[in-house]
């Protein structure tokens, strides 16, 4: 597999004690996907241009380190997987299919149930509002959770995870019941608790 380019990593101040339950996050690109690892922890998966398709090698790689497993001596693969849903009608569209194409086989291959969150039900989730730019995503991290990133790749994938682990019952940040209630919005899969 290739080497990726630069994982820029920030560390999780402290990940909540959930019994047997994990989340792994995805805020999916070609150019800097973002994770968000089942501590809390984030990375964003920097890739070059140049480097054309095979970005697509680095990014599965380190999606594949993120879902772990037994086979890589990670122990059990997450609970559930939470996904930025690709935009409809956007220029970004099509690059976004072929990682997610990558990641959903990974998931599916390693028996990870996910699910599918889209930009609006996502903002509207760690905002209170679906639309508008990023750094209301990052505020809303900083007042909830004390957490900065140094991209809004991190902050979403971190937002994820708290969907994620929100909907398995162990909400990692305190929101209002109307922001929570959009995660009504989302079809969650079936997760073996």
């Amino acid at each position: 597999m290739s080497e990726p380019t630069l994982f820029e990593e920030t560390p999780a101040p402290s990940a909540p004690a959930v019994s047997g339950l994990s989340v792994v996050a995805f805020d999916l690109s070609l150019k800097a996907p973002g994770i968000c690892y089942r501590d809390g922890s984030t990375a964003t998966i920097k890739t070059r241009d140049k480097d054309g398709d095979r970005r697509l090698l680095t990014i599965e790689e380190a999606a594949e380190i993120a879902i772990g497993g037994e086979h890589l001596g990670l122990g059990p693969v997450p609970t559930l997987a939470v996904l930025e849903d690709i935009p409809k009608n956007s220029f970004a569209a099509k690059p976004i299919a072929m990682v997610h194409a990558i990641v959903r086989r990974l998931l599916m291959k390693a028996g990870v149930p996910y699910a599918l969150v889209t930009p609006a039900t996502l903002k509207t989730y760690a905002t209170g509002k679906g639309s508008g730019d990023k750094v209301p995503m990052a505020i809303a991290a900083l007042k909830r959770a004390g957490r900065e990133f140094p991209d809004d790749n991190q902050c979403d994938a971190f937002w994820l995870w708290c969907a994620g682990l929100d909907r398995l019952g162990h909400p990692p940040v305190s929101l209002p019941k109307a922001q929570r209630d959009a995660l009504k919005k989302v079809s969650w899969p079936e997760v073996k608790r």
